[in-house]
C-alpha cells in the first residue's frame, strides 16, 4: 500500500490495521501508522495508534518518544487537549483488552501508562486495581503504593464511577478478606457511591448483593448500614434498601430505627408477598425490644390475614428474592402462641408456595437434581458407604455450631462419608469453622447466592443431605426445596420447616408430644434418648459479682437470659409472682433486647405486683459465651421462658449445675428445656400448668436443701446422663441414618 492509496482509502488501511492487531502483528500495524503519519503529520491519532502499537511490541520506551514527538510544537492548552485525546484511545483499547479479548495482562500494562500520564485519575487506579484481582496478583501494598484510599479521603467531590467503585470492593473483599485495608477501602469508597441516570439498574445490581455480603458473610453488619445508608441516599425509598436498613438496625440492637425504617419498608411495598415480609421485618424489631405491646398485637393480626390472603392467591410467578423470604415469614408464630397446629400449618402452606416456584425458577437446577434421584432408584445394597452432608450457616461462630460439633467429632467415617456444605462462609474466618473443615471428607466455603449449594450437593450425588437451619435461612431453604438429595432432614436448627422438599425432622420421645405424626407433615424420626447430646462446654472466668450489682450476699438470685423475642407479659408476670412470694430475691434480666425497654417492661410488671423494680437488674450480653457460662455461677435459680423455651442457655444452666424452672407446653419450642432436664437426669423444676412454674419457683428459691440436691444430681449425671454423651448420641444419629435409607430403598423397591 502506498501513500496515494492511504490518502485515498483511509477506511480501509485503518481496518486492515486492526486486522494485523487482532492476529498480534504488531510489526505490520506499525507499519501501516508510519506511512499514515508521513502522509498526514498533522493528524494526531495516528501518534497516539502508533505508540500503542509499540508498547503493545513491549518497547515502552520507543511509544512514550512517539507520543511526545507528537506534542512537541504545541502550546500548554494543545498539549492539555493532546494529552486528553491519548488518555481516550488507551482508555478504550484498555477496556478492549480486558472486556472483548480477555488480556488482563496487556489491558494493565496499557493503564499504567495512562497512570504516568495521569497519576491521579481516579478510575485509571481503580482498573488497575481491578486488573490485579482478575490477573490473581493484587497485593494490599498495590492499594497503598496507588494512594487511592487517600484521594478517596481527600476529595469530596471525584468524577468517579460508582459501578466501578462497588465491583472492586467487591473483587477486594473475595481476594483479601477480613484484612483491615480492605475494609478501609470499603469505607473509603461509601461517600462516592451515587447515582447514576444512565446505569441505575447496574449499580443497584452490584450494591445490593455487596451490602448482603459485608452483612452475612463478612458479618460486619456496621459497614453494611453505611453502604445501605449511602444508596438510600440516591435511591430513597428503594424496598431492597429499606429492609436491608431496617434489618441491620435491628441486628446491631437500634430497635427504634430499625422498627421505624420497617414501617417505611411495609408502606412502600405493593404485593402481597413482599407486605408479608415486610410485616415479618417489623415484628422483629417490635419484638427485639423485649416489650409485647398492642402495636405487636396488631403486627401479629396482620401478618395472619395477609398470609391467609397470599395463600389464597397462590402467585406462581415470584421473583426469586421474594420467594426464599416467604420460608421465613412464620418464623414468629411459635414466640407468640403455643398452638402447634395452626403454627405448622401456616408454615407448611407458605413452604409449599416458595418451593413451587423456586422450582419454576430453577428448572435446570431441578433437572439436575432429579437425574441423581433417578441413579439412585437402581438397586442399592442397604449396607453402602452413606454419603451424609450437612447444610449450614451456622458452621461458624453460632450457637449451633457450637452444639454440632460433637456430632462431628464422633462420626463412623469407616461407614459414612461427611460433607459440610457451608453458606455465607467464603469470607468469615475463625477457629470453629477450620475446625469443621478439618472434620469432614470435603467441604465447601460457600456464598449466600441462590441455589449453588443444590448443585454441589447433587453433584456429589449425596444420600442423607441434613439441614441444620430450619427456616433460620432463607437461602437454604432455597436450597433444600429443590431436593438435591434423596433422603432430607432437618435437625437441631429450629423446628421443622415445612418445606414439602423435607422428608424428616429428627426429635427424641419428649421433645414433641405423642400425638405429633398427626400434624407434622414431615415423618418423625425420634432417637432413643434425647435429639441433641454434648460433651461439656468451654467456661471461662466470670466478669461479674453480686456487689457490682448492689445485690447482698444472702440474697436468692433468679436468672434468665434470652433473645428479646422470647420475653413476654404473660411469663413475666408469673416470675414476679415468684419474686414477691420469695423475700430477698432478684431477678437478672439478660439477653439480645433494648435494654432500657426491657427494664421498663418488667419494672411495670413488676409495680403491679407488689415487687420493687430495684429488685429488677439487667445486663448485657457477655464479651463470649465461655464468661457468659462462668457467669451463670452467679444464679441460684434459672427461670425459663414460655412459650418459647431456652434450648442452648439451658444446657448451658445444666451443664453448670444450676436448678431451672421450665413451663412445658405442646410445641416444639416450648419443649426443649423438658427434654433436656430429662435427659440430663432432674424432673424438679419441670412444671406443667402455671401454677406449677410459680410453685417450682418458690420453692427452690425458699429451700436451699432442695436447691443443693438438684445441683449435686445434676454434677454427679455428667458421667451418665444421656444429654452429656456425645459419642453414645452419634451412633443412635447414624442408625437413624441408616434406618432413612433403609425406608427409602424399600418404598422404591
Amino acid at each position: 500500500m502506498n501513500l496515494k492509496q492511504l490518502q485515498t482509502e483511509p477506511l480501509n488501511w485503518e481496518e486492515e490495521a486492526k486486522k494485523y492487531l487482532l492476529n498480534n502483528n504488531y510489526a505490520q500495524a506499525a507499519q501501516l501508522y508510519e506511512r499514515a503519519i508521513e502522509a498526514e503529520p498533522e493528524i494526531k491519532s495516528h501518534y497516539w495508534h502508533l505508540g500503542l502499537i509499540l508498547l503493545l511490541k513491549g518497547e515502552e520506551v520507543e511509544a512514550q518518544t512517539i507520543w511526545l514527538l507528537a506534542m512537541a510544537d504545541g502550546e500548554p492548552d494543545e498539549i492539555e487537549a493532546w494529552t486528553s485525546d491519548l488518555i481516550q484511545v488507551l482508555e478504550a483499547e484498555a477496556e478492549h483488552y480486558r472486556l472483548e479479548i480477555g488480556d488482563y495482562v496487556k489491558a494493565w500494562v496499557i493503564r499504567q501508562h495512562i497512570r504516568e500520564l495521569q497519576p491521579d485519575n481516579i478510575n485509571n487506579l481503580l482498573h488497575l486495581v481491578g486488573l490485579s484481582t482478575l490477573r490473581q496478583t493484587y497485593t494490599e501494598e498495590e492499594v497503598i503504593e496507588l494512594g487511592i484510599i487517600d484521594i478517596l479521603k481527600s476529595k469530596t467531590e471525584l468524577d468517579v464511577d460508582s459501578l466501578l467503585l462497588l465491583q472492586i470492593v467487591n473483587n477486594i473483599l473475595d481476594q483479601s478478606p477480613f484484612k483491615r485495608l480492605s475494609y478501609d477501602f470499603a469505607e473509603a469508597v461509601i461517600p462516592h457511591i451515587k447515582a447514576n441516570a444512565n446505569e441505575d439498574d447496574s449499580v443497584l445490581q452490584c450494591l445490593i448483593p455487596l451490602i448482603y455480603k459485608l452483612a452475612y458473610s463478612a458479618k460486619n453488619y456496621p459497614l453494611a448500614l453505611s453502604f445501605t445508608q449511602q444508596g438510600l441516599k440516591s435511591y430513597p425509598e428503594y424496598p431492597e434498601l429499606l429492609l436491608c436498613c431496617a434489618s441491620f438496625y435491628q441486628d446491631l440492637c437500634e430497635f427504634s430505627e430499625g422498627i421505624e425504617t420497617a414501617k417505611l419498608y411495609y408502606s412502600v411495598v405493593t404485593t402481597l408477598a413482599d407486605q408479608v415480609y415486610a410485616n415479618h421485618i417489623l415484628m422483629r424489631g417490635l419484638m427485639s425490644l423485649g416489650a409485647y405491646g398492642d402495636e405487636l398485637d396488631f403486627a401479629q393480626a396482620r401478618h395472619k390475614a395477609l398470609i391467609q390472603s397470599l395463600i389464597e392467591e397462590q402467585p406462581l410467578d415470584l421473583p426469586t428474592g421474594v420467594t426464599a423470604r416467604l420460608f421465613s415469614s412464620a418464623f414468629f408464630f411459635p414466640y407468640l402462641q403455643d398452638q402447634p397446629e395452626e403454627n405448622l400449618l401456616i408454615r407448611h402452606q407458605l413452604a409449599k408456595l416458595a418451593q413451587t416456584n423456586t422450582e419454576s425458577s430453577f428448572k435446570e437446577t431441578v433437572t439436575q437434581c432429579r437425574q441423581w434421584q433417578s441413579r439412585v432408584l437402581s438397586p442399592q445394597p442397604l449396607g453402602k458407604k452413606l454419603k451424609i452432608g450437612y447444610l449450614s450457616h451456622c458452621l461458624l461462630n453460632h450457637s449451633v455450631g457450637w452444639l454440632a460439633r460433637w456430632l462431628f467429632q464422633y462420626h463412623d467415617h469407616e461407614n459414612f462419608e461427611i460433607y459440610a456444605y457451608m453458606l455465607g462462609a467464603e469470607l468469615y474466618q475463625n477457629d470453629l469453622k477450620r475446625w469443621y473443615m478439618s472434620k469432614v471428607d470435603k467441604a465447601y466455603q460457600l456464598g449466600l447466592d441462590d441455589v449453588s449449594a443444590a448443585e454441589k450437593i447433587a453433584e456429589d450425588e449425596i444420600d442423607i443431605l441434613i439441614d441444620l437451619d430450619s427456616i433460620t435461612l432463607t437461602n437454604s431453604c432455597q436450597n433444600l426445596a429443590l431436593k438435591p438429595a434423596p433422603i432430607q432432614a432437618t435437625w437441631l436448627g429450629w423446628d421443622s420447616s415445612c418445606i414439602p422438599a423435607i422428608d424428616y425432622f429428627i426429635a427424641d420421645p419428649y421433645v414433641l408430644p405423642d400425638d405429633a405424626e398427626n400434624y407434622y407433615p414431615q415423618k418423625i424420626m425420634r432417637l432413643p434418648h434425647t435429639y441433641l447430646a454434648i460433651n461439656g462446654f468451654e467456661v471461662a472466668v466470670p466478669d461479674i459479682r453480686r456487689d457490682m450489682l448492689g445485690i447482698p450476699n444472702d440474697a436468692i438470685i433468679y436468672f434468665t437470659a434470652q433473645r428479646g423475642y422470647k420475653y413476654n407479659a404473660h411469663t413475666a408476670r408469673l416470675q414476679m409472682q415468684i419474686l414477691s412470694a420469695v423475700p430477698n430475691s432478684y431477678f437478672i434480666i439478660k439477653g439480645v433486647a433494648d435494654q432500657e425497654s426491657l427494664k421498663q417492661f418488667y419494672g411495670d410488671i413488676a409495680g403491679s405486683e407488689g415487687v420493687n423494680p430495684d429488685r429488677l437488674k439487667t445486663l448485657p450480653l457477655s464479651p463470649t459465651e465461655a464468661i457468659h457460662r462462668a457467669n451463670l455461677a452467679i444464679a441460684d435459680v434459672v427461670l425459663d421462658t414460655y412459650p418459647y423455651n431456652g434450648a442452648t442457655t439451658t444446657m448451658e444452666t445444666l451443664w453448670m449445675g444450676i436448678p431451672m424452672v421450665t413451663r412445658v407446653g405442646q410445641q416444639f419450642a416450648a419443649r426443649n428445656s423438658y427434654t433436656m432436664m430429662i435427659n440430663a437426669g432432674i424432673t424438679e423444676g419441670i412444671a406443667w400448668t402455671d401454677e406449677e412454674y410459680v410453685e417450682w419457683g418458690v420453692k427452690l428459691g425458699t429451700d436451699e436443701n432442695l436447691r443443693q440436691q438438684v445441683a449435686w444430681k445434676l454434677r454427679k449425671n455428667r458421667q451418665t446422663a444421656p444429654l452429656w454423651n456425645a459419642k453414645q448420641f452419634t451412633r443412635e444419629m447414624e442408625k437413624a441414618y441408616e434406618q432413612m435409607w433403609q425406608n427409602y430403598i424399600e418404598d422404591k423397591h
